[in-house]
């Protein structure tokens, strides 16, 4: 059986020139890097009207077992072409730290892929060094201030912006910096997010143009005076500098599929810590080119798919036209208490436990009054029986499962779901918010823990009451709000698998977000810099003597 970088390397791969011919893109609006990839400059369809359909594609609790909500969608855009549609497929770009750590890249997977996937899931277009630069240089610049007099009272005790690194480095969480004298700096605790933490990354994924980018670094609070007051990039003023850096990186870039499908691939925050979702350029640009634009928001639809319906939705200016939400067999029977190592054997009862979690995530969707559609993602152990409970279970919902072989035959085996989703895509929708723009922050997380997660109650620990108290006086208690919460369940508890019911989501700290114009409530134990496991993925990667990669999945 060949690897995912096997199939990618063996694929006749289409000059980017061809791809954007296909998109009615002229030579001025692509800037090719290399032969197979190019950014786009598509300021002049700034206000072109976004007439095609929306597809969110987004999943059900991940497990080690695997859902492909990734594969399934590139798969879903591969067959929308195969019966005649022309679908753009909208993505994130891979982080080096799942990459290197044990998740795995971001491209799909068999022969649902996107190429070139050494090139997207290593360096691609250089945008997270780009982003990781930037942010440091911000850092630095915070740190050289506090040495040459702190003019704006900035309290060291109280700053808010880490430095990053695109990379898994538990290490590095926690640190002193200023060490070696005093022309070294002031002496201060200070560490590391992953670049994908970044409040840089949500900026970038949430800006329309340069001008909105260069606004929205204005109004990042990167600590607190003596006297607790917030103090800005704009106090600082240095957005300019840090735009600049930026000045590439907020152009969407485009590749393709194994099958020539044209995707547009741009940012990458993640789902568990940010609102893990692409950007909204790229996703403005997928609607307006193609009559179906498919794009996906990280990890299950209790994280990347609340978040893309209340944070991204009212940026973007398009609701979806249908939500796609992806599940495996196999995922469901684990979520029904079978042990990882017999997940190939058929277990009705296992999976009809695990069918809760589905059937959450399916009510929580059809919260927001957009038509929902089922893709079983198939794996070659399911069984007949097993399919059938699935679907009939659905149906309670109204909703049809349809099953997907992507993964085996890419877009060939989606000809059924690409079919499905075109007919839901036609059926009356009327997206309703889970909350109003003028809720309090409470509010709005009580809802999101009611509503999509399925809890009880919300428990806020002494340091996020007396944050949100200093909100309110800062006039920030109204903001949209990003949980940061494990993906792994419904609660903040990663081993409370299946549906669990009445459980209390516990916020230790909020984390103010005003350039990306939202507030980060930390729940549970999640952390903002991830660290490798104990046999990382990286120990699998080569190249050998004439640049070809190997091990890359």
């Amino acid at each position: 059986m060949l690897t995912d970088i096997e199939i990618a390397q063996a694929a006749e791969i289409e000059p980017i020139v061809k791809i954007a011919e296909k998109l009615g893109l002229t030579e001025d609006e692509i800037e090719q890097y290399g032969k197979y990839k190019a950014k786009l400059d598509l300021s002049n369809r700034k206000d072109a009207p976004l007439d095609g359909k929306l597809i969110l594609v987004t999943s059900i609790n991940p497990t080690p077992a695997g859902e492909g909500k990734s594969t399934v969608t590139v798969g879903l855009g591969d067959g929308l072409a195969a019966i005649g549609k022309k679908p753009v497929i909208a993505l994130r770009e891979p982080s080096l730290g799942p990459v290197m750590g044990m998740k795995g890249g971001a491209t799909g997977g068999g022969y649902s892929q996107v190429i070139p996937m050494d090139d997207i899931n290593l360096h691609f277009t250089g945008d997270f060094h780009a982003l990781t630069s930037a942010h440091n240089t911000l850092a630095a610049l915070i740190d050289n201030h506090l040495h040459q007099g702190n003019t704006l009272n900035l309290d060291p005790r109280r700053i808010l912006w880490k430095r990053v690194l695109d990379i898994n480095d538990r290490a590095l969480r926690n640190i002193v910096i200023g060490m070696g004298g005093p022309t070294s700096g002031v002496v201060r605790e200070d560490g590391f997010d992953i670049t994908v933490a970044s409040e840089l990354m949500a900026i970038l994924t949430l800006s329309t143009d340069l001008t909105d980018l260069k606004a929205r670094i204005n109004r990042i609070v990167i600590g607190y005076t003596y006297d607790k007051a917030p103090v800005t990039v704009a106090d600082l003023g240095v957005a300019g500098a840090l735009t600049v850096l930026l000045k590439d990186a907020i152009k969407p870039n485009l590749v393709q599929t194994l099958a020539h499908t044209p995707v547009i691939i741009h940012g990458g925050p993640f789902a568990n810590i940010a609102q893990g979702t692409n950007s909204i350029q790229a996703t403005r640009a997928a609607i307006q080119l193609g009559d179906y634009a498919i794009t996906e928001g990280g990890f299950g639809a209790d994280l990347g798919g609340e978040k893309f319906l209340d944070i991204k939705t009212p940026l973007l200016g398009k609701t979806p036209d249908t939500i796609v939400i992806v599940a495996t067999i196999r995922a469901l029977k684990l979520h029904g208490g079978k042990p990882l190592k017999e997940l190939n054997t058929e277990d009705l009862a296992a999976l009809e436990a695990g069918l809760a979690n589905l059937g959450k995530h399916i009510q929580s969707m059809q919260r927001f009054n957009v038509p929902v559609v089922v893709a079983i993602n198939q794996f070659t152990a399911d069984t007949d029986a097993e399919i059938k409970l699935v679907q009939e279970y659905t149906q309670q919902f109204g909703v049809d499962a349809v099953l997907a072989n992507v993964w085996g035959q890419g877009g060939q085996g989606a000809l059924e779901l690409a079919q499905a989703v075109v007919d839901s895509c036609e059926k009356a929708s009327e997206f309703t918010p889970l909350y109003a723009a003028d809720d309090e922050l409470t509010t709005k997380i009580e809802k999101i823990v009611t509503e999509i997660y399925g809890g009880r109650d919300i428990e806020l620990a002494p340091k996020a009451k007396t944050q949100l108290k200093q909100f309110t006086a800062q006039g920030w208690d109204k903001l949209p709000v990003v949980m940061a919460k494990t993906q792994y369940s419904l609660s903040d508890n990663a081993k409370s698998l299946g549906a669990p019911k009445d459980f209390t989501i516990h916020i230790r700290e909020f984390v103010p977000k005003l350039g990306a114009g939202f507030i980060v409530a930390m729940t549970g134990n999640i952390l903002t810099m991830p660290g490798l496991p104990k046999v990382p993925a990286a120990n699998n990667i080569d190249i050998d003597e004439n640049g070809k990669i190997t091990g890359l999945f």
